[in-house]
């Protein structure tokens, strides 16, 4: 008998280390929070989650039982990168209708308006390259950025948002590619740029060279007041205005799906980048989604007295929840109320003696690409009933004074 001896197995080499990038980006505070206070006897004012008890389960159902009945084939197929021409046609008609004249080639549909902006980060920024963003920014949007390793500066303003003259020097000594703005409704803040601000921004856009990306995920969810047109139909922005759109606040968003309309250069560099994302957006998701155009906008009016009426609820509460000297707005429309406690208050630190009264916020702190305002938080007020609004104002109240 032949006996072998064996060899000692080599010691094995390290994998190479990650991309640098995802060291200098962290994962979502929101996300974190999320799953901190998943218990459900938690009254979770922290996401920005719409109502699942107002999703329209029977229509969206029916549509497709529909598609799948009677197109299976084109249902469960692949289909073109650009997005199901039923599809753009109708959001194509939705726009032209609220005043940005728009055809169904002008857009791209997109896995989630989240993926539009990912897309519009590979089509327009090298490493190095700066954005402007407005102070404090929707988290997400500051992800996106941090990973194509742009360089983020925050552009001042005011309670009715973005500064034009402080982005018009900001452009002049910054020289960014894009400016990124929620002009209605905003998150986290709530609030809307009025027309004026809008066409000043359009303005200086246009005189200064730069990208706007204006991403409008709420702005259907309009409770009081007159609808402001996007920033995208004013002079001066039509060849350098990019406009997002989502389905997941106004149909529900678990069927991922968004869109970017954008001039015919840069859009066709979007959908090159989301070929090698993901060829495109689910076949049998769009096709749904097109005939739940036809009811949409019954839908949303629901959808608005509900959301109304917990907004009310929450302005209702506050007073009595938030300490002296406490401040925030009354939004129009939207999902989100932002607050800012006393100087004294670090809502940070704070929120785990708040989530020991079974209640949660979104501290104010990473929203802010420049010096954080520690004062601040967010909260939602979409996914509670008034009453459960009221409860959690009130373990609020006791948590902060804990």
């Amino acid at each position: 008998m032949t006996v072998i001896a064996s060899t000692p197995h080599p010691t094995a080499a390290a994998v190479p280390p990650l991309a640098a990038r995802t060291g200098k980006v962290g994962g979502s505070p929101v996300r974190d929070i999320l799953a901190v206070t998943a218990r459900p006897e938690v009254i979770n004012f922290a996401g920005g989650l719409p109502a699942p008890e107002l999703f329209d389960r029977d229509g969206i159902a029916a549509a497709f039982r529909d598609v799948l009945a009677e197109t299976p084939a084109q249902a469960l197929q692949y289909s073109t990168t650009e997005g199901e021409p039923s599809l753009r046609a109708g959001l194509a008609a939705r726009l032209s209708q609220r005043g940005l004249v728009t055809g169904a080639d002008d857009l791209l549909v997109t896995t989630g308006s989240q993926q539009g902006l990912s897309l519009l980060a590979t089509a327009l920024l090298d490493p190095g390259d700066t954005v402007l963003v407005e102070d404090p920014c929707y988290l997400a949007a500051l992800q996106v950025f941090g990973l194509a390793g742009a360089r983020i500066v925050a552009v001042p303003g005011d309670a009715d948002g973005v500064d034009p003259q402080a982005l018009e020097e900001l452009i002049a000594r910054e020289r960014p590619k894009l400016f990124y703005t929620v002009p209605t409704f905003q998150n986290p803040t709530g609030r809307t740029l009025p027309a004026a601000r809008r066409a000043a921004v359009a303005q200086v856009a246009a005189r200064a060279g730069v990208w706007i990306v204006e991403d409008d995920p709420y702005g259907e969810l309009r409770y009081e007041g007159e609808r402001v047109p996007w920033i995208a139909s004013y002079p001066g922005a039509e060849d350098r205005a990019v406009l997002l759109g989502s389905f997941s606040k106004v149909m529900a968003p678990g069927v991922r799906l968004g869109w970017l309309r954008a001039p015919a250069a840069l859009r066709r560099a979007c959908a090159v980048a989301k070929q090698a994302a993901d060829l495109h957006t689910s076949t049998v998701n769009q096709l749904a989604a097109a005939r739940c155009l036809t009811t949409l906008d019954a839908h949303l009016a629901r959808v608005r007295d509900v959301y109304r009426e917990r907004r009310d609820a929450m302005l209702a509460g506050l007073p009595a929840a938030l300490p002296d000297g406490s401040a925030w707005q009354r939004p129009e429309g939207g999902m989100f109320l932002w607050v800012r406690l006393p100087a004294s208050y670090d809502t940070t630190a704070l929120l785990p003696k708040v989530v020991r009264q079974d209640v949660a916020y979104v501290p104010g702190a990473p929203f802010y690409a420049g010096e954080p305002d520690p004062s601040t938080l967010r909260l939602c007020f979409v996914t509670q009933t008034p009453e459960e609004i009221g409860e959690g104002l009130r373990r609020l109240g006791e948590g902060l004074r804990s």
